[in-house]
C-alpha cells in the first residue's frame, strides 16, 4: 500500500477518484488505452453486484444465455436510428484468419440486432412468448473520453432482453426493471437513485422510451446508473420477429432491453468515498469483516489466534477475512483496510482475549465514535446487526446528501447557479428539444430525468404552463 495520502477530495474529486481506484487496487490501466484491468478486489465487489442482481432477475422469470461477440455489419443497419446513435463508437474487424473477410463484423455496442434476429428465429407463435432472456457480457464502445469504471472503451454488464405479445405487457417490463434496479441501488448499494424517464434527446437509439435510474454522486454530479427500454416494435419490426396471435393472425412482437454495467461500481465509490479509501455497502463490500490480529510474542499469537479462529467459524455466514501478513503494524493494516472501504474490522489482542471482548471499528464512522466493544459472548449476533447498521447509516447519509443538494428553481439565473455551483435542479419543464439543447450547450447541465411528481407549474425557461417537472445536473 502507498503511504502517500490521496489527493483532497474537496479540491480535487476527479483525482481523488482516479488515485482511490488504483491504489485500492480495484482497477488498472491497460495496454490499450481507454481499457481497464479489473483487479480482484475490484472483481469481487462486480461479482457480488452479479449475484444480487441475478437473484432478482431470476424471481422476476429471466434466464441467463450468451451471445455472439461479433455481429455482421449489415445487422447494425437494419434498424436505422440504432445505427444512427452507435456509429461513432463502433468497433469493426475487417480481417479474420489473415484474409479480409466478405463482411465487417461489429465488436458489440449492445446485443438487440444479433438477439433481434435469434428472436425472430425462435418465436413462431403466442405461445412462446414472453421471452425473457439476461446475458452477462463484455461490450465495447469506442468512447474518447475516458475514466477508470464510468466510461472505458470496453466495460462489463448484464443485457437483458424481452419480447412480449402486447403492447402493455412491454411497457410494464420495462417498468418493471427500472423498479429492479431502482431495489439493488437502495437496498444494497445504499445509493439513493431517482427513477424516471428520460427525454427523448437522452433516450437509447432506436427506443420509444428510456427511463433510468440517476444517482447523485460526492461532487454533486449526475450518474446515469442503469437503464430500461421500451423498444416498441422498432426492433421487431426491423428484425422481423412476428409470432401468430390466438386468432391465428400475424403480429409483431413487442420488446424491451435493460441494463446496468460496471460503472455502477464507480456510482458506489464515487456515492460512499471519502478521504480516507473507500466505503463499502456491507450488502455487497468483497469482505464484509476484516479481522486484525495483534500480538507481540508466540505466546500471545496462539492465545489471539485461538480466538481469531473462533469468530471466523461464529461468522460463517459472512465474508471475513483475517489479515495474517507479517512485518506490518496494526496501524499500518488499519489504514489499509481503511483505504480499501471494509465495512467492519475487528481488533483481537491478549487484552481483548484475556476481558472476554472484541474492539469494532465501523468504517462508515472514523475515529473514536465509530468504536465500540463487545462481549465476546453473542457475537454471533452482534457482529451482522452491526453490519445492518452501517448499511442503514450508509444509506440514510448518502439520502441526506442528495436531498440537500437538489433545489428547486423558478428562473433561468438561478437554474444556472444551482447547476455550476450547488447540485441538481428540479424545475417545472414544458418539452423542447431545443430548449433543452440550448441550455444544455450553455450550462453543460442535461436532463436527467423525469421527477415523480403530481400537478401543474410554469416552465422555468419558456414561462409555458405544464404538468412535468425534471431533473437538471452537470453529469458523467
Amino acid at each position: 500500500m502507498d503511504d502517500k495520502k490521496l489527493p483532497n477530495r474537496q479540491e480535487n474529486f476527479s483525482e481523488w477518484y482516479n488515485q482511490l481506484v488504483l491504489r485500492a487496487e480495484m482497477a488498472d490501466y491497460a495496454p490499450v488505452r481507454g481499457c481497464m484491468v479489473v483487479r480482484p478486489y475490484g472483481w469481487a465487489l462486480w461479482e457480488n453486484i452479479q449475484a444480487a442482481l441475478d437473484k432478482r432477475f431470476k424471481a422476476t422469470g429471466h434466464v441467463n444465455a450468451a451471445f455472439p461477440l461479433l455481429i455482421p455489419q449489415s445487422f447494425m443497419t437494419k434498424e436505422k436510428e440504432h445505427v444512427e446513435g452507435f456509429s461513432p463508437e463502433l468497433a469493426v474487424v475487417t480481417y479474420g484468419g489473415g484474409q479480409l473477410l466478405e463482411e465487417p463484423l461489429v465488436v458489440r455496442p449492445t446485443s438487440e440486432t444479433i438477439i433481434g434476429t435469434m428472436y425472430a428465429k425462435w418465436i413462431q407463435s403466442y405461445r412462446d412468448l414472453p421471452v425473457l432472456i439476461n446475458q452477462w457480457a463484455n461490450v465495447v464502445r469506442w468512447e474518447m473520453r475516458t475514466k477508470l469504471f464510468l466510461r472505458t472503451l470496453e466495460f462489463y454488464w448484464q443485457e437483458g432482453h424481452t419480447a412480449h405479445a402486447t403492447e402493455q405487457e412491454a411497457a410494464e417490463h420495462t417498468q418493471r426493471m427500472l423498479n429492479v434496479y431502482t431495489d439493488f441501488a437502495v437496498n444494497e448499494a445504499a445509493v439513493p437513485v431517482l427513477a424516471g424517464q428520460k427525454s427523448d434527446s437522452e433516450k437509447f437509439a432506436g427506443a420509444k422510451a428510456t427511463y433510468s435510474i440517476e444517482a447523485m454522486m460526492g461532487d454533486t454530479k449526475a450518474l446515469q446508473a442503469g437503464t430500461s427500454h421500451f423498444l416498441g416494435q422498432n426492433f421487431a419490426k426491423a428484425f422481423d420477429i412476428k409470432f401468430l396471435d390466438e386468432n391465428n393472425q400475424l403480429q409483431y412482437c413487442w420488446t424491451t432491453s435493460w441494463g446496468l454495467s460496471t460503472r455502477f461500481i464507480g456510482a458506489i465509490i464515487m456515492t460512499h468515498g471519502d478521504e480516507q479509501g473507500l466505503v463499502l455497502p456491507p450488502n455487497l463490500a468483497p469482505y464484509q469483516v476484516v479481522i486484525v490480529p495483534i500480538y507481540r510474542t508466540d505466546e500471545e499469537k496462539a492465545l489471539v489466534i485461538e480466538t481469531v479462529d473462533k469468530i471466523v467459524s461464529g461468522l460463517g455466514n459472512l465474508r471475513v477475512f483475517v489479515d495474517r501478513r507479517e512485518g506490518l503494524t496494526p496501524g499500518f493494516k488499519f489504514n489499509d483496510w481503511e483505504l480499501k472501504g471494509v465495512p467492519l474490522r475487528i481488533e483481537v489482542g491478549p487484552k481483548d482475549v484475556q476481558n472476554g471482548t472484541l474492539a469494532l471499528a465501523r468504517r462508515d464512522i472514523l475515529g473514536k465514535e465509530g468504536k465500540r466493544f463487545i462481549p465476546m459472548a453473542g457475537f454471533e449476533q452482534a457482529v451482522p446487526a452491526v453490519l445492518a447498521e452501517i448499511q442503514a447509516n450508509m444509506l440514510a447519509k448518502a439520502t441526506k446528501f442528495r436531498d440537500e443538494h437538489i433545489f428547486e428553481v423558478s428562473n433561468y439565473e438561478d437554474f444556472k447557479d444551482v447547476v455550476e455551483n450547488k447540485g441538481w435542479a428540479k424545475v417545472w419543464w414544458y418539452d423542447d428539444a431545443a430548449n433543452e439543447a440550448k441550455i444544455k450547450e450553455e450550462t453543460k447541465a442535461s436532463l436527467r430525468n423525469y421527477a415523480q411528481t403530481e400537478g401543474e407549474g410554469v416552465c422555468f425557461y419558456t414561462g409555458k404552463k405544464t404538468n412535468k417537472q425534471v431533473y437538471f445536473a452537470k453529469g458523467y
